[in-house]
């Protein structure tokens, strides 16, 4: 069968055509198919990552790798990731198809669930992949998801998607229905990118990494904190909201918090903001919104 042979490899996989094919968004993870080269894609990944997570990341990372038990040589069955997950902070780790729209991904996280792609890149192609794939998810967004307090924080981004869901579906006129929503949208994915995805945070030994998409980039991680090209700051909401980012380079500008319930405050004050009307007009700019992102957050029927 074309499918066993194919392996699971990032957009070279029938096996996740074909479930998107069919509409199948959550799956299961058919760890048979994953070829030999994609365990060395994973091995070689993992092993040249892990010097620069001892210099560069953040103690609750390093500790996370350690509590999950990673094999280091193949690529990971998220039953034993959940098995070791699951009883830290109620957290699982989701396998889909690909692409999940903005609320849907959203309400993943308020039900402590992680949306995780079950591909990988090629091997012979480690440095830049513009989809997510499992290494970037497993041991780049998932370590982190093992403490306590940055995972009640993600289940609280959550609740902003609940209540962005609300506010734009309590509007009548379409046309100010899908510019506010629009909007809030961007406003969420910004806060998130620079946060979850490239957040820097302060600590006794200098500013450290805990976005996992530089945990999960062995040339970005160090770019970021040691590049005197890289404007670093400390996290001012109203800057982060109206700020533009692309995914194709190294990034130029980085915020920090101080600790992961200052991140929780964070998205306390993201929500308020988003109740007060503070969110309906940021910046125009990057990032673009797909359309099932917008219809993810509206109701079909009252």
């Amino acid at each position: 069968m074309a499918t066993r042979l194919s392996g699971l490899t990032t957009t070279e996989s029938p096996f996740i055509e074909e479930a998107q094919a069919s509409g199948q968004l959550y799956i299961q993870q058919p760890f048979e198919l994953y070829s030999e080269e994609n365990h060395l894609a994973w091995a070689r990944l993992f092993e040249r990552m892990q010097p620069r997570w001892e210099l560069y990341a953040n103690a609750w990372f390093l500790k996370g790798i350690e509590s999950l038990c990673l094999d280091p040589n193949q690529v990971p069955r998220l039953e034993d990731v959940n098995r070791f997950l699951d009883p830290l902070t109620g957290f699982r780790a989701k396998a889909v198809s690909g692409y999940v729209p903005a609320f849907l991904f959203f309400d993943c996280l308020r039900n402590r669930e992680f949306p995780t792609t079950i591909t990988i890149r090629r091997s012979d192609r480690l440095d830049y992949l513009p989809e997510p794939d499992i290494f970037h998810d497993i041991a780049g967004h998932v370590p982190m998801h093992t403490d306590r307090a940055f995972a009640d924080a993600l289940v609280r981004f959550g609740d902003c998607a609940h209540t962005a869901a609300e506010i734009v579906n309590s509007i009548s006129d379409e046309t100010e229905r899908i510019q506010r929503l629009t909007s809030i949208i961007q406003a969420m994915a910004r806060f998130f990118w620079f946060t979850i995805e490239f957040g820097l945070m302060n600590s006794p030994k200098g500013l450290k990494v805990y976005g996992s998409g530089l945990l999960s980039s062995y040339g970005e991680i160090e770019h970021s904190i040691v590049s005197p090209k890289v404007q670093r700051y400390p996290l001012q909401l109203e800057w982060v909201i109206n700020q533009s980012f692309e995914i194709d380079h190294f990034q130029p500008v980085l915020f920090w918090v101080e600790s992961f319930d200052h991140l929780f405050d964070l998205v306390d004050r993201l929500e308020a903001w988003m109740r007060a009307g503070k969110l309906d007009n940021v910046a125009p700019g990057e990032p673009k919104l797909e359309e099932a992102d917008l219809l993810s957050f509206l109701r079909i029927s009252a």
